[in-house]
């Protein structure tokens, strides 16, 4: 069976279910989206990694990539097998040079360990063509800061506060948000750093 190789193109908050987020992957050579519902804990995860933030400790994704390092191992592709009543099935495909290994995992584990190994991501043809979804144009394509909850849309943005803080004290801000693991304040005062250089 043919594998169709996926990117991430998008993570946002889930409209539909409170708490969870939704992790959008985009077929490389083509206009087809597949869209996945993940809990915050490893859309945090993924949006970490993708962002090169870096915690003050090890998330447990970072300690699997120590652990599978220190013996050797790395994951060389994610392939999302299967999708029954929803439910997306994927697997690491991993090999210490003499064997190569399945292991079962949750999409969104597998996706948070293959930004981190920087491995391709693939799935099948069944799979895009049942849960896909097409995008005309290039709309779509974005990754939205995932700290924005429901409460927060409609008020004043968070990083309107930061607005009147120096560069300086901004980068201050930063590092104690990553020291103290406050990754939601840490993204909002990161997007208010690249919205200054864009500028």
């Amino acid at each position: 069976m043919k594998k169709i190789k996926l990117d991430i193109v998008g993570l946002s908050y889930s409209q539909t279910q409170s708490g969870a987020y939704a992790l959008v992957l985009g077929e490389i050579s083509g206009r087809r989206r597949l869209p996945i519902i993940i809990g915050s804990f490893e859309a945090q995860a993924i949006a970490i990694e993708i962002e090169k933030m870096t915690p003050s400790r090890p998330l447990t994704h970072d300690l699997f990539k120590s652990f599978a390092q220190a013996y050797n191992i790395t994951v060389q592709e994610v392939i999302i097998y299967n999708l029954v009543d929803g439910i997306f099935y994927s697997k690491l495909i991993c090999s210490d040079g003499k064997r190569t290994m399945e292991i079962d995992a949750r999409t969104s584990d597998a996706i948070a360990v293959s930004v981190r190994f920087d491995c391709p991501i693939y799935t099948y043809e069944f799979i895009l063509s049942t849960a896909g979804i097409v995008i005309e144009g290039n709309d779509f394509v974005y990754l939205e800061n995932i700290s924005e909850t429901p409460e927060e849309k409609g008020t004043i943005s968070a990083t309107g506060s930061y607005a009147t803080l120096s560069d300086d004290e901004l980068r201050t801000r930063l590092q104690e948000a990553l020291a103290e693991e406050a990754y939601e304040k840490a993204a909002k005062i990161r997007d208010e750093l690249t919205k200054r250089r864009a500028s």
